[in-house]
């Protein structure tokens, strides 16, 4: 058995939660699919997000459940979308978690899963991440500022990230974990330029306890007094479950959308982190799932389009 609905949101982030609220209020069944196992589950603390800066993220979106389910035509399913098909008309989403299987089909089905994260291999990394280093500049610069801080990467935007974190902090210290890559000789020259140190030699561990990180210690045994940090993971879409539609994807393994969030195979539709490279701010994403939403109402709407002009 299944249950249809005419929309089901994969992803109960911001982008999606945003656009599960926004569909309901449209009048539109929807059936939101989501783990609750946010890539920020390690973050306490979020910021930017207007009227709720230094909420939980955990609860904001718990908050954001609330709300979408207090409208009759909002159902939650605490699952992991696995596969969506579309064999005839309506798309298929089967769905399995702790050994569960569940079905539903819907007309449009809206992606809003996010990223998935993965932190360089570092010993010690994990146990601060969230509390003293992060990943998000623009979330949680301020809450280093003064600081002295560590940036820590293998990947070509090192350097861009160092010179962001030079509003917040004037003691950086970029460590690339060994790779040539990460920062070329300009980089680094811009960089010192700005008072701004380069270290390639490879990460042995962060040293700290309880009471915080207090340092970056390197091959060989020095240890480079730290108070906090930032760290560029891997970031990857994860897509699995849309493949068997033959969505097109970029070099990034992202949804490939139009400017309205619309993806190559008609009635899928994608936001969020979904469709771009790096995390948003959540304000940023709920904003997506909040535009496609729109989208999606006014495309199961129809005959919009035969208008023309006189609606654009």
């Amino acid at each position: 058995m299944s249950e249809h609905f005419d929309v089901v949101v994969v992803g109960g982030g911001p982008a999606g939660l945003s656009a599960a609220l926004n569909l309901v209020r449209a009048r539109r069944r929807v059936l939101l699919v989501d783990s609750n196992r946010p890539r920020n589950s390690a973050t306490l603390l979020s910021h930017g997000y207007l009227t709720r800066d230094g909420i939980s993220p955990l609860e904001l979106r718990k908050l954001g459940r609330e709300e979408f389910l207090s409208y009759d035509e909002g159902t939650h399913w605490q699952t992991i979308a696995t596969s969506i098909s579309k064999p005839g008309e309506a798309f298929v989403v089967d769905c399995e978690f702790r050994g569960q299987q569940a079905r539903a089909t819907a007309d449009v089905v809206l992606v809003a899963t996010g990223l998935q994260e993965t932190l360089p291999a570092i010993d010690g990394l994990r146990a601060f991440y969230g509390t003293f280093v992060h990943s998000c500049i623009e979330c949680d610069g301020y809450g280093k500022r003064d600081q002295a801080l560590a940036v820590i990467g293998e990947h070509a935007d090192l350097a861009e990230r160092a010179l962001l974190l030079t509003q917040w902090s004037d003691d950086l210290v970029v460590f690339t974990n060994g790779s040539a890559e990460a920062v070329t000789e300009a980089e680094e020259a811009l960089l010192a330029s700005r008072g701004v140190r380069t270290d390639r030699r490879a990460i042995a561990s962060l040293q700290g306890g309880r009471e915080g990180l207090t340092g970056i210690e390197l091959e060989g045994g020095e240890v480079v007094p730290r108070e906090g940090g930032f760290v560029r993971p891997a970031w990857a879409g994860k897509l699995e479950y849309v493949a068997p539609l033959g969505a097109d994807l970029d070099d990034d393994g992202l949804l490939i959308v139009d400017d309205h969030g619309r993806t190559s195979v008609a009635g899928l539709y994608a936001a969020g982190e979904s469709t771009a490279p790096g995390p948003q701010q959540l304000i940023v994403a709920a904003g997506s799932g909040a535009r496609v939403a729109a989208v999606v109402n006014r495309d199961l709407i129809g005959g919009l389009a035969e208008l023309g002009d006189r609606v654009q």
